[in-house]
C-alpha cells in the first residue's frame, strides 16, 4: 500500500488581540484551510447576561499550508506574524489539531492551564465517553491526578476533567 504524503503542515499565525475571529473569516475567504477552536462562555454584566464566544486560545488561528507559502498567510487584517521554533515557522502536529477537535466535543470539562510545568506524566490515551482518541498526559497537580493535553510549539496546556477509567497508558491498547 503507497502512503500519500502532504507537503503541507499545521501553522500558527499571531494575530492581534481579540482579531482572531476575522482573520480566521479572512484566510477561510482566501481559500486556506483554516481551524479556530471557539468556546461559548455567559458572561454577566450588571444589567444583563450575554452569550460570547471567544478563542479557546487566544491572538492564534491555525493553517494547513505549505511551508513556503506560509506568510502569505500574514495579508489578513489583524494577522502579526507566524509562531517560530528556531527561526523557522514552527509546525503543529497534526495529532495536536486533532486533540484540539477532540477537545471541543465537550468544553464544558475542558479548562486552560498557563504557567504551569509539568515534570513527570504518563501519556494516555482516552478511550472513553467524549473525548475518546484524544492523546494526553496523566500528571499530578495538588495532590488530584489530572489529564492535560499539549500543544507543544504554543507552550500550551489544557485540563480534561474526566474519570481516570476513561484512560489507559498509550500503548496499552488492544
Amino acid at each position: 500500500m503507497k502512503q500519500i504524503f502532504s507537503d503541507t503542515n499545521w501553522y500558527a499565525v499571531y494575530t492581534r488581540p481579540n482579531a482572531e475571529k476575522k482573520v480566521f473569516e479572512q484566510l477561510v475567504s482566501l481559500g486556506y484551510n483554516v481551524y479556530l477552536p471557539l468556546v461559548t462562555s455567559i458572561r454577566n454584566w450588571s444589567d444583563r447576561k450575554k452569550k460570547i464566544t471567544s478563542p479557546l486560545i487566544s491572538t492564534f488561528v491555525f493553517v494547513r499550508i505549505e511551508e513556503n507559502k506560509v506568510y502569505e498567510t500574514l495579508k489578513a487584517k489583524g494577522a502579526l506574524g507566524i509562531l517560530k521554533y528556531l527561526s523557522k515557522p514552527a509546525v503543529i502536529k497534526d495529532h495536536e489539531i486533532e486533540n484540539l477537535r477532540i477537545l471541543m466535543n465537550d468544553v464544558t470539562e475542558v479548562s486552560r492551564i498557563d504557567g504551569v510545568e509539568f515534570e513527570n506524566g504518563e501519556d494516555v490515551l482516552v478511550v472513553n465517553g467524549p473525548f475518546t482518541g484524544l492523546i494526553a498526559q496523566s500528571v499530578l497537580i495538588k495532590g488530584k491526578r489530572r489529564i492535560i493535553v499539549k500543544i507543544d510549539a504554543l507552550g500550551s496546556i489544557m485540563e480534561v476533567n474526566l474519570p481516570l477509567s476513561f484512560v489507559v497508558k498509550k500503548g496499552k491498547m488492544k
